[in-house]
């Protein structure tokens, strides 16, 4: 049986300031106030884990030492051609000055004339700071495009079309986007399980 969350405030452990305020919206009609782990001082800690599920959880527990829970993601995109690649990587892809134009480049030399069907892949994980975990995971499947079109997302947000939609994330309202990304729909499963 999975545990249910009671309290008004959880950390938010990501130091990415649009994943940050991504889940901050999803917490909003809920009641739950994040915390972001930056603003706490929380170091991020290594992602060893061989899954977006396994690495949301080490976040997850990393970020509960503040004595209250924590929700972590981790995310990616996974494009077919490339054998699911950059996909745990997709942050490291990008470097340590996350230079996301340069990984969006490289996903595109990478592919050719390959077919160009991808998906974004999220894990939420809800940790409480004796242990617990709870971890569910959602993803949207569209296609990459190119040139990178729009610059209201982040990360590889401009080359991802969702299917059924002609903009790309970058492209899209953020609120529209916030709606129907991966994220959303970890968010909802996550949601129905672990809030009252």
């Amino acid at each position: 049986m999975t545990r249910r969350f009671d309290g008004t405030q959880l950390v938010i452990a990501s130091h990415n300031a649009g994943k940050v305020r991504e889940i901050a919206e999803l917490l909003a009609p809920w009641g739950i106030e994040g915390v972001a782990a930056a603003t706490l001082g929380l170091p991020e800690p290594e992602e060893t884990g061989a899954t977006f599920p396994a690495n949301a959880e080490l976040k997850a527990h990393a970020a509960a030492v503040a004595g209250m829970p924590a929700l972590a993601d981790d995310s990616g995109l996974a494009v077919a051609a490339l054998d699911g690649a950059p996909g745990i990587y997709s942050a490291r892809w990008a470097g340590p000055d996350r230079n996301f134009a340069r990984a969006m480049a490289d996903v595109h030399e990478r592919l050719g004339a390959h077919a160009r069907t991808a998906a974004f892949i999220a894990a939420l994980a809800l940790a409480w700071p004796d242990g617990h975990v709870e971890a569910f995971e959602g993803r949207i499947e569209g296609r990459l495009v190119w040139p990178p079109r729009g610059s209201r997302g982040f990360g590889y947000d401009p080359i991802f079309a969702p299917d059924g939609h002609d903009e790309t994330f970058g492209e899209m309202d953020p609120t529209a986007r916030a709606r129907v990304n991966h994220r959303a729909r970890a968010f909802e499963k996550l949601a129905a399980a672990c809030f009252p």
